[in-house]
């Protein structure tokens, strides 16, 4: 076993899962067995409190939602970056008034301008908001973009305290400044007293850069972006739908057996 490794983190969607959203019993044998030598394991996604219904998995330590909204060690939420919503309101109304699909997210409810459901049938935790009228902070914001003059359009309306990214299906994503993937895991890091280096970080997606950046032994998965391989310090030959993370682990810290 190479030792040097004491914590993987990995995306979601993409990565951890396959494209269908499952998971092969193949990769939880790895990552349950991983965890069960002492190894700490967690998520980071872009996705909110929805992502424990996708990966409910025990072998999860730690869990990064919102890109890096909130952190949790086991149940304790050890970071917190919320978006307050005199900062949130006039984007919001801006993108409602372009006709953007827009949102904001707190505590696993989506308040929204649109039907929530009838973008993804299985969301069913949302609210129908007047921006104008909504006074609660925001774990993250996000616009349903078709063209770079709808990011442009939000990169402009944009406060200083908040930052924006938009994925490979069209979804802008707008958090808090220190709402990161990076200072997030910087955070769990600490409190299990593991050092960078001793970090391994699974990826595919632009919101993923910074965190493989970031980590000891950052990974792109073959279906990664070629930006996302660009900034990986490694790409791997599999992809999310080969078990690519548990090939890895296999490969590069311990073989499990079959």
């Amino acid at each position: 076993m190479n030792k040097s490794i004491k914590m993987i983190v990995t995306d979601l969607d993409e990565t951890f899962l396959r494209s269908d959203k499952t998971v092969s019993d193949h990769t939880k044998k790895v990552f349950q067995s991983f965890h069960d030598k002492g190894i700490k394991i967690a998520y980071a996604t872009g996705r909110g409190n929805s992502a424990e219904r996708i990966a409910p998995y025990d072998f999860f330590d730690g869990k990064i939602i919102m890109n890096g909204a909130i952190a949790r060690a086991g149940d304790d939420i050890v970071y917190n970056r919320l978006i307050p919503y005199m900062t949130a309101r006039p984007l919001l109304m801006a993108c409602d008034r372009r006709g953007l699909k827009t949102a904001s997210q707190f505590g696993g409810m989506q308040y929204a301008n649109f039907i929530v459901s009838d973008v993804w049938p299985y969301i069913t935790w949302f609210e129908k908001v007047d921006f104008s009228k909504h006074a609660l902070d925001a774990e993250n914001l996000y616009m349903l973009v078709d063209n770079r003059q709808d990011v442009a359009f939000i990169e402009k309306h944009l406060p200083d305290e908040l930052w924006l990214t938009v994925s490979r299906d069209g979804l802008a994503m707008v958090m808090h400044k220190d709402a990161t993937k990076t200072k997030a895991l910087a955070e769990l890091a600490r409190v299990w007293g593991i050092k960078q280096s001793e970090i391994a970080a699974f990826g595919d997606d632009l919101n993923d850069i910074d965190m493989l950046e970031y980590a000891g032994v950052g990974v792109a998965m073959s279906n990664a972006l070629d930006e996302v391989k660009a900034a990986a310090g490694c790409v791997m030959e599999y992809s999310n739908d080969d078990d690519g993370g548990a090939r890895w682990i296999e490969e590069n810290i311990f073989v499990v057996s079959t």
